[in-house]
């Protein structure tokens, strides 16, 4: 009677052991689409009518939350640790120089959890909402639509340090450097220029595409002319002087930032590496031509991107309030 019970004691475990096997034990496999659907049925419209109401306001606020759960994924996985604002003992990681005078929407998520807190308080964690709203964003400015995998905690935890370590990718990159940053990320070169298509929507400041505009000769003249009217050769206050990042349709999430590549219009030196007779260059031309390919495969990696190293289960925590720990 007892070798029997034994038996089927230990029949238990190894088939608990061949299921964990099958199905995986990384924490982006606890992740589901429907984590929220019976504890909080009402999120995804909350979520939603703030977003729609800051990118009715700016259109740009709409890339900015997409380029907001990007910064935060590749630092140290998607645990909403770029929300924490630094406090006289504590400097978190949006000063980190990736992030500072770049990544914006935080008061964007704070108003998002505050409301979603009002309809099922204690329940959403801020990683989630950011994922949403990269989501939503990308919907509402044009650009396609996905289920978003959820079940994310929040982290205890941010780091200027990390943040600064050369995980995120720079605007001076090489493809090289590119390719190998988004692989150090589980990110494959195809998910690399997808993703990078987020470009298409958005702005960026002078002092990262001055050299580009004024020393780099793989760039269309009358694009870089006219560039160079508002960002001047030498430092000085115009810095922070904004430009699109898509000439064409700058407020549409479309697929033209990849023809602009291949007219030489790309506005970062990053941006138009893709594009300058290196291992990718048909990727672009695939996705200048086949906007639907660029979407699915844009969706692909947004997915994949919200895969990196999440918390869940008892790890990290549920914040009440973005900006700091419970």
């Amino acid at each position: 009677m007892g070798n029997r019970s034994f038996s089927r004691v230990n029949f238990v475990v190894l088939s608990l052991a061949f299921f964990v096997i099958l199905t995986g034990s990384s924490s982006s496999a606890e992740l589901s689409t429907n984590f929220y659907s019976k504890r909080c049925p009402k999120l995804f419209g909350t979520v939603k009518s703030v977003v729609q109401s800051a990118v009715a306001k700016e259109p740009r606020m709409g890339a900015s939350l997409v380029r907001l759960f990007f910064h935060d994924c590749f630092v140290n996985g998607c645990g909403g640790s770029i929300l924490l604002d630094d406090t006289s003992s504590f400097r978190g990681e949006q000063t980190a120089g990736p992030n500072i005078n770049s990544v914006r929407g935080y008061n964007v998520i704070d108003r998002i959890k505050s409301k979603v807190e009002r309809v099922c308080p204690g329940i959403v964690s801020c990683a989630d909402i950011v994922a949403i709203a990269a989501r939503d964003s990308t919907v509402l400015l044009g650009g396609p639509n996905w289920n978003v995998k959820l079940g994310r905690r929040d982290s205890r935890t941010a780091s200027f340090s990390d943040a600064n370590s050369g995980d995120l990718p720079t605007p001076f990159d090489s493809l090289s450097g590119l390719i190998n940053r988004f692989k150090a990320k589980g990110l494959s070169a195809k998910d690399m220029v997808a993703l990078s298509g987020a470009h298409t929507v958005g702005k960026a400041r002078c002092v990262v595409f001055r050299n580009r505009i004024y020393n780099e000769t793989n760039i269309d003249s009358s694009f870089a002319k006219s560039r160079r009217a508002t960002c001047s050769r030498t430092t000085d206050s115009g810095d922070n002087k904004l430009a699109p990042l898509d000439v064409k349709t700058s407020n549409v999430f479309d697929n033209a930032y990849y023809k602009n590549l291949i007219n030489k219009k790309g506005l970062l030196h990053s941006d138009q590496v893709l594009f300058n007779g290196g291992s990718v260059d048909s990727l672009v031309r695939t996705y200048s031509n086949n906007p639907d390919t660029f979407y699915s495969d844009f969706v692909t990696a947004m997915i994949k991107m919200g895969d990196i190293d999440p918390l869940t289960g008892s790890k990290g925590e549920i914040r009440r309030k973005c900006g700091s720990i419970n």
